[in-house]
C-alpha cells in the first residue's frame, strides 16, 4: 500500500487523532522533566510556544489576506486558545497529573453551555444529562462534601479554567469555519506565547539558570516536535471526520494521561476520584453521541491558496 493510499484510507484520520491524543495525554512528562531541569513554568510555556509560533509565521505571512479579513476571529482564538494552553500547561507542570486531566475534561459541561448560550444550539435531554454528570463528577474529584470545609486548591481552579477556555476556543473554531486551520493554529500558538510571556514578566522571575545544552535541545524538541504533533495532528484529524466520532476518540488523551501517570509517576486514584472520572468520561461520550454534524473547518480544495 502506497503512502497516498494510506492517507486516503477511511481510518487514517482516526489513527492520526488517537496518535495525537496520546501525545496530548502524555505531555505532562516532558513538561515536568523540563521543569525539573530548571525551566520555570511561565518561561517554559512561553519558549515552547514561541518556537511553534515562529514555525507558523511564514504560513501566516503567506495567508495574511485571511488575517486582515478575519482579524476579529484571529484575536478571539489568540485570547481563548492562548489562555487555554497557558492554563493547561501550567496546571500540568505544578499539579497532580490525573487530577488536572480529569478536571480539564469537564469539556462536556462547557461545550453544552457554550453551544446553548453563544451559538444558540438546541440542547436535548442527552446534552443536559452529560452536563449534569460532568458537574457531579467534578464535585466528587475535588472532594465531594469536603469542598464546603476546604475550598479547592488554586491549581484545581486553573485546571477547570483550562477546560472552560478550551471549550470556548472549540466553539470559536466552529464559528469561524472559513478560516484555515494553519491561521487558527498560528493564533493559538502566538496567544499562548504572549500570555505566558506576560505572566513571566508579571511574576518577575529571572531567566532560568539552565546551563546544559541538552536541556535547551530538549525544550526545542518539545516545542517543535511534540507540540506540533499534538496540535496539528489533532486539528487535521477533526477536520476529516465526523465531530461525534472525533470527540469519542479524543478521550484517548485522558486515558493516556491516567495510565502514564500511574505507570511512570506512580500516581494513584482514590475511589472518589475514580468515580468522578468515570462520570466525566460518561458525560463526554454522551455529549459526543448527541453531535451529528461533521466538523469541516476548511476544505482541502483550498490548499492551493495556502
Amino acid at each position: 500500500m502506497t503512502l497516498t493510499q494510506v492517507r486516503q484510507h477511511p481510518g487514517f484520520p482516526a489513527f492520526i487523532l488517537i496518535f495525537a491524543s496520546i501525545f496530548w495525554g502524555m505531555s505532562w512528562l516532558p513538561l515536568k522533566t523540563l521543569n525539573q531541569m530548571g525551566f520555570d513554568g511561565p518561561f517554559l510555556i512561553m519558549a515552547a510556544y514561541a518556537l511553534l509560533a515562529l514555525a507558523f509565521l511564514p504560513s501566516l505571512v503567506r495567508q495574511r489576506h485571511f488575517l486582515t479579513s478575519h482579524l476579529k476571529a484571529w484575536l478571539v482564538i489568540f485570547a481563548l486558545g492562548g489562555g487555554a494552553n497557558l492554563a493547561f500547561n501550567y496546571a500540568l507542570i505544578y499539579g497532580d497529573v490525573i487530577r488536572v486531566m480529569v478536571l480539564f475534561y469537564l469539556l462536556p459541561l462547557w461545550g453544552v453551555l457554550g453551544g446553548k448560550l453563544i451559538l444558540g444550539e438546541h440542547i436535548d435531554l442527552k446534552g443536559w444529562l452529560a452536563a449534569g454528570l460532568a458537574v457531579f463528577g467534578a464535585f466528587l474529584i475535588v472532594g465531594g462534601y469536603q469542598i464546603f470545609d476546604q475550598p479547592p486548591a488554586l491549581i484545581d481552579l486553573v485546571a477547570l479554567l483550562s477546560g472552560f477556555l478550551f471549550a470556548m476556543n472549540n466553539i470559536a473554531f466552529r464559528a469561524y469555519q472559513t478560516l484555515p486551520v494553519n491561521i487558527k493554529l498560528s493564533a493559538l500558538f502566538m496567544g499562548t506565547a504572549v500570555l505566558a510571556g506576560i505572566l513571566f514578566l508579571v511574576q518577575a522571575d529571572p531567566i532560568p539558570p539552565v546551563d546544559a545544552a541538552s536541556a535547551w535541545w530538549f525544550l526545542a524538541f518539545y516545542g517543535l516536535v511534540w507540540l506540533l504533533i499534538a496540535n496539528y495532528g489533532s486539528q487535521w484529524a477533526v477536520t476529516h471526520m465526523p465531530a461525534n466520532r472525533a470527540a469519542i476518540l479524543m478521550i484517548t488523551e485522558l486515558l493516556a494521561a491516567v495510565l502514564s501517570a500511574v505507570l511512570i509517576a506512580n500516581e494513584t486514584l482514590t475511589l472518589l476520584e475514580a468515580m468522578g472520572g468515570l462520570l466525566i468520561v460518561t458525560a463526554a461520550i454522551l455529549e459526543a453521541l448527541r453531535t451529528h454534524e461533521p466538523e469541516v473547518l476548511y476544505a482541502a480544495t483550498h490548499h492551493q491558496s495556502q
